[in-house]
């Protein structure tokens, strides 16, 4: 069973999806949009990549503050995760994403992109950890 991770953001949507075994996250592209609630082919295209990848299951990134409340961005990712549930009629499951894009821009520093370059990947990153997160999160329930 494959899962799909997204990275919500403002105008952009970073996408990973597991392997088949559900052990790893793999990033596979940031879908971009000219304004914020622009969002038909944003749908669009994740339907596609479920499609094409048979994702059965939706992990979203949920942007809390760091003391753990929630904001207005938290509020637009709920709309956005209705919005998923309706459209694809899979079980969309919300992930505290704290200090993912911190932890994306880190690594990404560390393997030596430049600044400027980092941008273009960050949210496929982000979303690959979120998806991480939770793949292993369930491997070690399962273990349990």
């Amino acid at each position: 069973m494959r899962i799909m991770g997204l990275d919500f953001g403002s105008k952009t949507v970073g996408v990973a999806v597991s392997d088949p075994l559900g052990i790893t996250a793999q990033g596979l592209e940031i879908i971009r949009r000219k304004e914020e609630n622009k969002l038909r082919q944003t749908y669009a295209r994740i339907e596609e990549l479920i499609v094409e990848y048979h994702v059965e299951q939706i992990v979203l990134g949920l942007p809390k503050n760091m003391n753990a409340t929630e904001g207005e961005r938290a509020e637009l990712t709920r709309e956005f995760k209705a919005g998923l549930e309706r459209r694809t009629g899979l079980p969309v499951t919300m992930w505290d994403e704290r200090l993912t894009t911190v932890a994306a821009d880190r690594a990404m520093m560390e393997a030596g992109i430049r600044r400027e370059h980092r941008r273009d990947y960050v949210d496929m990153i982000a979303a690959s950890l979120i998806l991480q997160g939770y793949l292993d999160r369930m491997r070690m329930s399962a273990e349990e």
